[in-house]
């Protein structure tokens, strides 16, 4: 869902680029030097200090959730084991209640997994987002300190050359926060 809404902001972003080139054309022209910038916001939020951070906030957080699944998956498989190995020597009622205690199991844990990938997701969007305010807020301070007139955030440009590209400057300014 994040990165939808950044690959739409980029998306946004460019064709309000190419319409003020094609509308000002003449005047871009003539009016000197304007310094552009470009962010890579995906890299950022890899290699950010707060977002590795988060991360391992995150990461902590569900370690609980985790192993409690790791434990329904084991239980799991050695109702099915016993199943497997007595069915044969079993009454009936009793591989029944295996089978039921199994089917439930199977289903709990199914759940479980999906309400923590869920959960993971909106933690992941909630601590991106504080991320990615502090990153605009970087982006602010470096192109006010350094002129730019625009510094846009891209992450899949057919081609930027690397001396546009302040993602580094940006990445040392989240760092020394």
């Amino acid at each position: 869902m994040l990165k939808q809404q950044i690959n739409q902001q980029r998306r946004n972003l460019v064709m309000v680029v190419i319409a003020a080139a094609i509308a000002c054309g003449f005047t871009v022209a003539f009016a000197g030097d304007i310094k552009i910038g470009v962010v890579n916001t995906e890299k950022i939020l890899r290699e950010s200090q707060p977002a590795l951070l988060a991360q391992k906030k995150i990461e902590q957080e569900f370690v609980p959730r985790d192993e409690e699944i790791k434990k329904m998956a084991l239980e799991a498989k050695n109702l099915q084991d016993k199943l497997e190995k007595n069915s044969i020597k079993m009454e009936e009622t009793e591989r029944r209640n295996l089978e039921r205690n199994l089917a439930n199991l199977s289903r709990e844990y199914q759940r479980a997994q999906r309400q923590m990938r869920e959960d993971l997701s909106v933690r992941q969007n909630e601590e991106y987002s504080v991320i990615l305010e502090r990153t605009n807020r970087a982006i602010s301070k470096i192109a006010e300190a350094e002129n730019y007139d625009l510094i846009l955030q891209l992450q899949d440009s057919v081609y930027r050359s690397q001396r546009i590209d302040i993602t580094d400057k940006v990445i040392k300014t989240l760092d020394k926060e």
